[in-house]
């Protein structure tokens, strides 16, 4: 897997994305939330996975932009070291429900976190 975050891997289906919120589970690290759901995608890609943040809690397009700027770049680096060894395909959400305004080196531990718990609850139904 590429350090890449291109149009391919991105969620855009509303379809998925509310089938997602309906059926999917979830893995929390504060202040990010992952929902996700295992499915099957038609041009072969593993994770396709989208971001999101309240605008309840940033009320600027500008804030909720750059948190969302700093959440892809924090996955973008981190996927191919969780995500190698994945056989299933999942859709992927990703939720900022923190209040403050993040640094990346912030994100960034806490996607490391929520990805670790994610492959932990993952294995555990497996078996």
């Amino acid at each position: 897997m590429k350090f890449t975050f291109n149009q391919k891997e991105k969620l855009k289906s509303k379809k998925l994305i509310e089938k997602l919120f309906t059926e999917g589970k979830s893995v929390s690290v504060f202040p990010l939330r992952l929902v996700y759901l295992p499915t099957v995608f038609e041009d072969g890609v593993l994770v396709k996975t989208g971001v999101s943040v309240s605008k309840r809690h940033f009320k600027t397009a500008v804030d909720r932009n750059r948190v969302k700027r700093l959440m892809r770049e924090a996955y973008r680096l981190n996927k191919a070291v969780h995500f190698n060894n994945l056989t299933t395909s999942y859709a992927f959400m990703i939720l900022y429900i923190g209040k403050e305004k993040p640094t990346l080196a912030e994100i960034e531990t806490k996607m490391k976190q929520l990805f670790e718990k994610f492959s932990k609850n993952v294995s555990e139904e497996k078996n």
